[in-house]
């Protein structure tokens, strides 16, 4: 069985690129994925609560898992490494087309499949502190940083007595979510600041 996984971290990221990877890493190489996994789930999550997790649960002997690149698998080193001894143990495959890698249970791919997670989690904490660095120099020079700061007016602002009205008839802040089509939360605290509980 061949197994194409692809995931991306945000709802902005596309999947189509990758898929358009690996269908044409499997033309060339006159292959064709069986089953298609596909996520939107940051690659920081463990892998039982990701569609990765049940595919390792049911990868067998000789089935293939093609990612684009091998940190689709995950975002540490050691959760790569233990995804890919999962593999190795029962006699799956994982390849990866960006950076060519063909891991199966041999000490080859083992060696490989750790140096690249090294070198991957090193770019990752490179990264990391690049961001740290320029979010700190931005402060210095005295930029604001986060989200704006808002108009301090409050959604129900206004409707105090409306609240006090329906909250007197034994409505629920629930229904009351749902008839100013606000989040619940949102109802508590006003009805807490407000003193209208």
């Amino acid at each position: 069985m061949i197994y194409g996984y692809i995931r991306v971290s945000t709802d902005r990221q596309t999947v189509e690129n990758q898929r358009f990877e690996i269908n044409k890493f499997c033309e060339e190489n006159d292959l064709q994925v069986d089953k298609w996994i596909s996520e939107t789930i940051s690659g920081t999550k463990e892998v039982d609560k990701r569609r990765l997790g049940k595919l390792l649960k049911g990868v067998r002997k000789d089935d293939i898992i093609i990612c684009s690149e091998i940190s689709r698998l995950g975002r540490s080193l050691f959760m790569i490494m233990s995804i890919l001894n999962h593999c190795m143990e029962i006699g799956a495959k994982v390849w990866t087309i960006k950076d060519n890698y063909r891991l199966g249970d041999d000490i080859t791919s083992k060696v490989l499949a750790f140096a690249f997670g090294i070198s991957a989690e090193i770019e990752r904490k490179l990264i990391s502190q690049r961001t740290k660095e320029a979010l700190a120099r931005k402060k210095a020079d005295g930029i604001r940083l986060g989200r704006p700061k808002g108009s301090g007016k409050r959604i129900l602002d206004g409707k105090e007595e409306q609240l006090r009205a329906m909250l007197s008839t034994g409505i629920t802040k629930v229904q009351l979510s749902k008839l100013y089509g606000v989040h619940v939360s949102t109802i508590h605290e006003f009805l807490t600041v407000k003193d209208l509980r």
